[in-house]
């Protein structure tokens, strides 16, 4: 079952003061292309969230991010005490002010705050690391539900270009006679005679130039190979695009073969039709 590139998976987790949520979001990517954002103290663990983004997701642009926020409103960054006692001690000698304005002054000097750096504690970690297996799940699950709609919408394409197919191997005896028709009313305005023979010889060289039976015949193999594709139970949309090429170049040298208006008209509709499985294509994983 092919799956979607796109994705979106959240879980919140509610931990002592903590709320702590994660999400997950991916986009299309000829390659995985992975960002991560996360708190400092948890800065020991990228290495194993990335690896098991990677082994999950696979291919795709992903953003991955945890937010910190502390119910109690604890202030990251504490006043260094000793610091600015010494700072307001110095600035007396210099300045002759109050306590408040000494203070004022302390303050705004380097390292008169200090940032307490958290510690990563394992139990919370454990629950963490659940919420992101949690989150892959979701967005996952988000992948699959597209995949199954893109599913949908390849095998309506798919059937039209095999419907497109059939009238072009409807008309191809029509196409023939057409062209046969057309050559033969050249050479009479030229009112000039010709050897029969040699004549026939030539438009049976030149018809079968244009004949395209191995055409349709690899271009109606190359629809139900990518028909089986779709049905298998892994997502390979580098290999949908190489049969989408295979498609594409068939129906091109139909197009080239055809000299002949109705033809071409089914041509162009069939080039259509691949256009938008192309462009859908780009986003299966």
């Amino acid at each position: 079952m092919i799956q979607s590139m796109t994705g979106y998976g959240k879980t919140v987790l509610q931990i002592s003061t903590k709320k702590i949520t994660i999400e997950l979001k991916s986009l299309n990517s000829k390659n995985l292309d992975l960002n991560v954002r996360i708190p400092p103290y948890y800065r020991e663990k990228e290495l194993d969230i990335r690896k098991k983004l990677a082994t999950t997701l696979v291919r795709g642009k992903v953003d991955f991010s945890i937010f910190i926020e502390n119910n109690e409103g604890e202030a990251s960054s504490k006043i260094n005490e000793i610091v600015v006692k010494e700072y307001m001690n110095q600035l007396k000698t210099i300045v002759d002010s109050n306590e408040i304005e000494l203070l004022k002054m302390a303050i705004r000097l380097p390292d008169s705050l200090k940032t307490e750096r958290e510690e990563l504690d394992e139990n919370e970690w454990e629950q963490i690391e659940n919420s992101i297996n949690e989150t892959i799940h979701k967005i996952n699950k988000y992948r699959i539900d597209e995949g199954v709609s893109m599913q949908t919408d390849f095998n309506l394409r798919i059937s039209l270009i095999e419907e497109l197919l059939e009238k072009v191997i409807e008309i191809d005896p029509k196409r023939i006679a057409h062209v046969k028709e057309k050559i033969q009313k050249s050479i009479a305005e030229l009112e000039t005679k010709i050897d029969e023979s040699r004549f026939e010889q030539e438009l049976i060289y030149y018809i079968e130039k244009l004949d395209i039976t191995e055409e349709k015949v690899r271009l109606k193999n190359h629809l139900d190979y990518f028909k089986k594709e779709l049905q298998k139970t892994t997502s390979n949309g580098k290999k949908l695009g190489f049969i989408t090429q295979e498609i594409g170049r068939e129906i091109n040298t139909i197009g080239s073969k055809s000299n002949f208006a109705d033809m071409q008209k089914l041509v162009v509709q069939m080039k259509d039709e691949l256009e938008k499985i192309k462009e859908q294509n780009l986003n299966i994983l």
